[in-house]
């Protein structure tokens, strides 16, 4: 009968993020200038780190795989919701439905882990100098990536898995502009209270623990620079903050849809967009504008393209 029920559900029907015309044309144009905004600026940090000699460094090739990260995440829901403020009615096929949480859960989770990773870069830098080059070797770094790979996928389709065995037999009409777990959950034709908590749990745990495992670095990390030169210190802060708003700002919206869950549809939405485009915007300011190497190296390459204009 289950087997029947999956069969028939071909798509599921989007409510989308409002309901005025108005405002979804407003929506459309704004949403679609940040996308774009954030597909140029993490291209950007990715070239700039892979041209310029001076960013050939552990920290900086985490920086370019986060900048890569950030560009799948942010492309996941991005695109589909952009095209559907302008459709009246908005459905989404059921392949697609459960691409978009495969991919949503195997990219956030793999940036999670890549965040771990980069504050481990800075705890050797900073508390471990004289063994950062031993320790932070390119095998190493380029480990720690596929680590977070890993996790990411195992967390995603261990998921998907059970998503996929759901029944659906009345309701398709999905509350949001994007297929999600406890969406789609809700919606299915079984008790679920259970495996809503239990798939939920799956999702804050991963969360939670990558969180308290990054307070506890950077709190760690901050105590030992005091003890250092006064620019040794300054320095850095500086990275660190950087560090500690991009994991504010990419953790707090997590936190609250999987962990602190607040059952209210508008706050839901606003935290999915903010999750999806407003921070994969912020993150390259913070570490472009943060950072005194990426400045440098940006007036490098802007001095580079003024003398190659001048010759020309």
């Amino acid at each position: 009968m289950t087997e029947v029920n999956r069969s028939t559900v071909s798509e599921f029907v989007l409510l989308g993020l409002c309901d005025s015309w108005e405002l979804q044309i407003f929506f459309f144009i704004f949403i679609l200038v940040l996308y774009l905004v954030i597909v140029l600026d993490n291209i950007f940090i990715v070239i700039l780190i892979i041209t310029d000699i001076h960013l050939h460094s552990p920290m900086y090739f985490l920086l370019a795989n986060l900048s890569f990260v950030d560009l799948r995440l942010s492309s996941v829901t991005t695109p589909k919701m952009i095209t559907d403020l302008l459709k009246e009615n908005k459905t989404i096929s059921s392949e697609e439905c459960m691409c978009q949480i495969f991919f949503g859960h195997f990219v956030g989770g793999g940036e999670m882990v890549l965040l771990v990773a980069m504050a481990y870069d800075r705890y050797v830098a900073i508390c471990k100098p004289l063994y950062y080059t031993f320790i932070m070797s390119q095998r190493r770094c380029i480990c720690l990536v596929m680590i977070s790979w890993t996790i990411g996928f195992v967390h995603s389709i261990s998921q998907l898995i059970v998503i996929m065995e759901l029944p659906f037999c009345g309701s398709r009409v999905v509350n949001s502009f994007f297929c999600d777990i406890p969406l789609i959950i809700e919606i299915a034709c079984i008790d679920t209270y259970s495996l809503k908590i239990l798939m939920n749990s799956h999702s804050g745990i991963l969360a939670m623990t990558c969180f308290i495992l990054l307070l506890i670095s950077y709190t760690y990390i901050l105590l030992t620079a005091c003890h250092h030169s006064k620019d040794e210190a300054s320095k850095a802060l500086s990275i660190c903050t950087a560090h500690i708003m991009v994991v504010v700002l990419f953790f707090g919206p997590c936190i609250f849809i999987y962990v602190w869950s607040l059952n209210i549809t508008s706050v839901d939405k606003f935290l999915a967009v903010f999750y999806s485009v407003i921070t994969p915007l912020l993150k390259p300011v913070i570490y472009t504008f943060g950072n005194k190497e990426m400045r440098l190296s940006f007036r490098r390459l802007k001095s580079q393209y003024i003398s190659y204009r001048w010759y020309l």
